[in-house]
């Protein structure tokens, strides 16, 4: 096959000698018979009928050659297949890649160009002195193949034989001498073989590299859009914490100053950190795709024994495994800020509302800390109520310091329940459940001058990823109870899939299932222990994921999660994410998660909500008493979608 430098021409100049003359075709598993010339192997059987002659040069052989493929061509057909299959500019640019053929001159008369190398008589022939080859029967069993240049390059410098085998132990050529003594016990193949396994392996690299460079680019994609969002998400705080500075700026213009560049702050470590990842990600890609280069380099190499002896190493960015880094703006500065921006304009609307005189006494401390009265409760999203009827005092400003007040605002997304100790033994007997336990905690409460409070402290690592491990150890496993499931939602899977159906589901009527909400209970409640599961959800919006009491009401209007004091729910309703109970809202930060986790901690009283990815972020925390047995509930509005119970492993 004649190669042409690939500097002036294009590779498909090469597409007449790549064409099979019986079929006029590229080349489909090419063989090449005595005579020297090539063709599709179905083609060429295909006219050997009665008699067996080239079809190019009607050179007629009395017996039937043995075809074998040619695997140097195979190899260049399907390099010129690939190529021409892409844009002209990818061409024009490989165009440079093919070297020309040296003219390998006959060793008998030196002007000829020879047809055939000789590897018995170490020597290259034209058409005219081969003729003893072809005709004398001496010459029968002598080895001919294409001409080479390199004939001295395959003489053993030791034994003067030709070196037709390849020691595998040694990674060199060597003769049938020294096989028998150096080289004795080592492992040996043919040249042709020791090749084709080496094409086969850097085959097997440049798919890896193909690989490494599709997920870099697909990181640097991700990080490109993790930019967007970092400015978008930073905008929406800067808003945040404007709105809540607005109402008290001419106390809090350094404040507000600060908290803004915090936030600021927070984009550009981010982004810093983003642009040396990808700078790193750009030069693994840069290096990856030299290899390939030098990969397709040593693959357009006709000569074996330069193409063995080439050397080539994987670049060490083959070993980085990419990765998107996890980059937010939730920092403990970050988040307190606005916790502090929120909490001191309640505090500063209800001090304002008292007159001059009542305000003065608020500046000097009169009630500590101290490990005889349970801590204030930090955050005022809504727990359980106390029972109704019960007297509440009027708080008494006077007894609460503007210190120990603003101090107890330094955390968000907790909701809080009352100072209620947890019943050892809770029983319940109608609407008289706990009012021994209520009433001490409202004595308890009282010593303060305040009004009820509505929650005990939070876990102090709220704000902290736990490793998921630590969490399965406490996994249990749930299905959804069909019998309180609503007449929209559909169960699946072996009862752990809920979706909402366009059409009502012929569920047969009982007092558990919920009239009114699309919601569902799961199978089994708890009131002792620590249980832990994961729901995953088709969208995060419309839908709840909480805790109920088994008595909450299942027909009324009050029925949602939520909207009554027997359930506690986490809800995205639109963008917004919420916390509920008792009809009380609280806005949280939205973590947008595919993937919660729930832990219900009956002995702490506490339930814990996680945005669960590579680990567990915790994103809110309820804490109450348990008066009976909790029951994780769920609901569901948006046609279509869907929350499934995972199985954990």
């Amino acid at each position: 096959m004649a190669e042409v430098d690939e500097s002036q021409f294009s590779i498909m100049s090469l597409e007449d000698e790549l064409t099979c003359s019986i079929c006029l075709s590229t080349f489909d598993c090419p063989v090449t018979i005595p005579c020297g010339h090539n063709f599709c192997q179905d083609c060429l059987l295909a006219t050997w009928k009665e008699s067996y002659s080239c079809p190019q040069c009607r050179t007629l052989f009395a017996t039937r050659p043995e075809l074998k493929k040619n695997t140097v061509l195979t190899a260049v057909v399907e390099t010129f297949k690939v190529r021409s299959s892409k844009s002209e500019p990818n061409l024009a640019a490989e165009e440079s890649q093919v070297k020309k053929k040296e003219i390998i001159r006959c060793d008998t008369c030196m002007e000829a160009e020879a047809s055939k190398t000789c590897f018995t008589c170490m020597a290259s022939y034209c058409e005219e002195h081969l003729r003893p080859h072809r005709e004398n029967p001496i010459f029968r069993l002598h080895s001919l193949s294409e001409p080479v240049g390199d004939l001295l390059e395959r003489i053993c410098p030791d034994h003067h034989k030709l070196m037709e085998l390849f020691c595998s132990q040694h990674d060199r050529p060597i003769c049938s001498f020294c096989l028998q003594q150096v080289h004795k016990g080592c492992s040996f193949t043919t040249p042709d073989e020791q090749r084709s396994r080496k094409e086969s392996d850097l085959r097997s690299n440049l798919g890896l590299l193909d690989g490494k460079i599709v997920k870099n680019e697909t990181i640097i994609f991700e990080m490109k859009d993790m930019q967007n969002k970092l400015k978008d998400l930073a905008t929406s705080r800067k808003r945040a914490l404007t709105a809540e500075y607005q109402q008290m700026r001419e106390m809090l213009v350094q404040d507000e100053r600060d908290a803004l560049n915090a936030v600021d702050r927070e984009v550009e470590t981010g982004q810093t950190k983003l642009r040396v990842l990808m700078k790193k990600f750009g030069d693994n890609i840069d290096n990856m795709t030299k290899a390939k280069e030098e990969i397709h380099s040593l693959l357009s190499r006709s000569q074996t024994q330069a193409f063995l002896q080439a050397p080539f190493n994987l670049p060490q960015a083959i070993n980085f495994e990419p990765y998107s880094p996890k980059i937010s703006l939730d920092s403990k500065k970050v988040l307190a800020s606005q916790a502090f921006a929120a909490a001191l304009k309640q505090h500063l609307t209800e001090l304002f509302k008292q007159p001059v005189e009542s305000r003065l006494p608020l500046n000097t401390p009169e009630v500590e800390s101290s490990p005889g009265h349970p801590k204030l409760p930090r955050s005022h999203s809504p727990g359980p109520q106390a029972k109704t009827g019960q007297k509440k005092k009027t708080p008494s400003m006077k007894q609460v310091s503007l210190k120990s007040d603003i101090c107890t605002f330094n955390f968000i997304n907790t909701s809080l329940v009352f100072l209620e100790p947890k019943p050892k033994n809770p029983q319940t007997t109608g609407d008289g459940m706990g009012d021994k336990t209520t009433g001490r905690s409202m004595e308890n409460l009282l010593e303060f001058g305040g009004k009820p409070r509505e929650t005990t402290d939070i876990p102090p690592d709220i704000s902290t990823a736990e490793k998921r491990c630590e969490l399965l150890k406490y996994g249990t496993v749930l299905t959804f109870n069909p019998r309180t499931a609503h007449k929209r939602i559909a169960l699946t899977e072996n009862f752990t899939k809920a979706s909402v159906s366009d059409e009502h589901i012929n569920y047969p009527d009982c007092p558990e299932r919920f009239a009114v909400c699309s919601q569902v209970l799961a199978s089994k409640g708890f009131s002792t222990g620590r249980h832990y599961w994961e729901v995953r959800l088709s969208s995060s919006n419309f839908v709840g994921i909480g805790l109920a009491y088994n008595s909450i009401d299942r027909k009324g209007p009050t029925s949602r999660l939520g909207r009554n004091a027997q359930s506690w729910c986490v809800e995205w309703f639109n963008v917004k994410l919420s916390v509920w109970h008792n009809s009380s809202e609280t806005v949280l930060v939205n973590p947008n998660p595919k993937r919660v986790g729930v832990l219900l901690d009956c002995e702490a009283g506490t339930a814990t909500f996680y945005n669960v990815a590579d680990r567990a972020y915790p994103f809110h925390s309820f804490m109450f008493p348990f008066a009976q047995a909790v029951y994780p509930a769920f609901w569901i509005f948006s046609s279509g979608s869907s929350i499934t119970l995972c199985k954990l492993q």
